[in-house]
């Protein structure tokens, strides 16, 4: 029975990794010749962060009727417990390893821990990238990323974007890329190029009474969603600017916003909040490289500046688990309308209930955005372009099946099998 370890965070943790950690453990665990663990952090940063990262609200266990083991070891701020985690996997003998890589931030014991490992024990070491420049970015990023991700046996990429970030990283390294999983059998490092699977942990109930909840929020009959966390990168502000535009037009349209700010989950009036916020915004202000601290985003402002209470509903809190559907079910799109973009767990999210995408043409949202199929892309900082494609959207709906086409290839089955590539085959 091989054993497979997927290294990051565990279901108790909010946000896009861990569910995506834990729908990689689920579909590897279906498998009953695998035995899966998923090895986690007990705390994923700095102490200094002033953030919530604790799930807190959600009742539903995505890992019930699983097989699959969970071990939260990792401490951040303990370098003796990166050892310790080293140690533990190496004891589990897997035959593979797959470390979540999210954020440099966490380079100097994520490269410490997979360098012990390959010490310790002979399993593949490999790093499913999400970014390889970050979004953010710091003076120090670049370095702790070199750090962080070195010692992979095999990396996985979700674009084609990041294999080239991830070759300009290591300039002197041999890479050999492909879709299917094969290893190369040379020296050269083995890129698989795949793609962000479309979620599995969240389902449409067909029972919900769309029509009763979407008057119970005080929504009209066209809907722009923006879910998720609150981050400046996804560029809220803009959205808000270009839905402003719209109602200038209309007046049965309404901007559904479910998220909670990233920088607003502590208790500002505790001590330990402003010791926290004070010490980390002079932090930011020395490896920043835009010296532009995101504590102080406060996009949802734009709100009532610019009049648009009567048509925007927002959920300014940490969704749960279990009324994550309703959002999606009453909503007509998502829209995406992000500065940068890595293949993102929201967008995975919006095919999971076959919704059309709203999207700027950055990133990799171009490879997986048909504009006109399964969504309409926008033109990078233009609010004007973006409230033409949400006009355009309410006269030219696309359909859902154009979506759930354009998602068909993007399973966690066809993920897993590019993984677990068998040369036999």
């Amino acid at each position: 029975m091989p054993t497979i370890v997927c290294f990051g965070p565990g279901p108790k943790f909010k946000g896009g990794i861990s569910n995506y950690n834990t729908s990689l453990a689920k579909t590897l665990d279906k498998n009953p010749e695998n035995e899966v663990h998923i090895v986690s952090w007990t705390n994923q940063y700095p102490s200094i962060i002033p953030r919530e990262f604790v799930d807190k609200s959600s009742h539903s266990d995505f890992l019930e009727g699983t097989r699959v083991k969970v071990k939260y070891i990792t401490n951040y701020n303990n370098p003796f417990s990166w050892k310790e985690t080293a140690k533990y996997i190496a004891s589990l003998n897997p035959e593979k390893v797959i470390f979540q890589w999210a954020i440099s931030i966490q380079g100097i014991p994520m490269g410490a821990i997979s360098k012990w490992l390959k010490r310790l024990s002979d399993a593949e070491v490999i790093f499913d990238l999400h970014f390889v420049v970050q979004k953010e970015g710091s003076t120090i990023d670049e370095r702790l990323t070199k750090r962080g991700i070195k010692h992979a046996d095999t990396y996985i990429t979700h674009a084609y974007k990041t294999v080239d970030e991830l070759k300009a990283l290591y300039p002197n390294r041999a890479f050999v890329v492909n879709e299917t999983g094969e290893r190369s059998p040379s020296d050269a490092t083995t890129v698989i190029k795949l793609f962000h699977p479309v979620y599995d942990l969240y389902e449409s109930d067909p029972d919900f009474d769309t029509e009763a909840f979407k008057k119970e929020l005080g929504l009209k009959k066209h809907v722009f969603l923006f879910f998720g966390f609150i981050r400046k990168y996804k560029g809220l502000h803009n959205t808000i600017r270009a839905f402003k535009k719209v109602t200038d037009e209309r007046d049965d349209v309404s901007l559904l916003i479910c998220g909670e700010e990233f920088w607003a989950t502590l208790d500002t009036s505790k001590l330990t909040t402003k010791i926290k916020r004070g010490l980390f915004a002079v932090a930011q202000k020395l490896f920043l490289k835009n010296k532009d601290s995101e504590q102080d985003y406060r996009p949802l402002k734009l709100i009532e500046e610019l009049g648009l209470e009567k048509s925007t509903v927002v959920k300014n809190e940490f969704i749960p688990n279990e009324d994550v559907h309703k959002y999606f079910q009453v909503s007509d799109c998502s829209v995406l309308y992000y500065l940068t973009a890595t293949p993102s767990g929201v967008e995975s999210l919006t095919y999971n209930f076959e919704l059309p995408i709203l999207a700027t043409s950055v990133g990799h949202f171009p490879e997986t955005i048909k504009d006109g199929f399964n969504g309409y892309l926008a033109k990078d900082q233009d609010i004007d372009s973006m409230a033409e494609q949400m006009l355009k959207f309410i006269e030219k709906p696309l359909p859902k099946e154009n979506v759930r086409k354009s998602a068909e290839n993007m399973s966690w089955e066809n993920y897993v099998t590019a993984i677990l590539y068998d040369h036999s085959d």
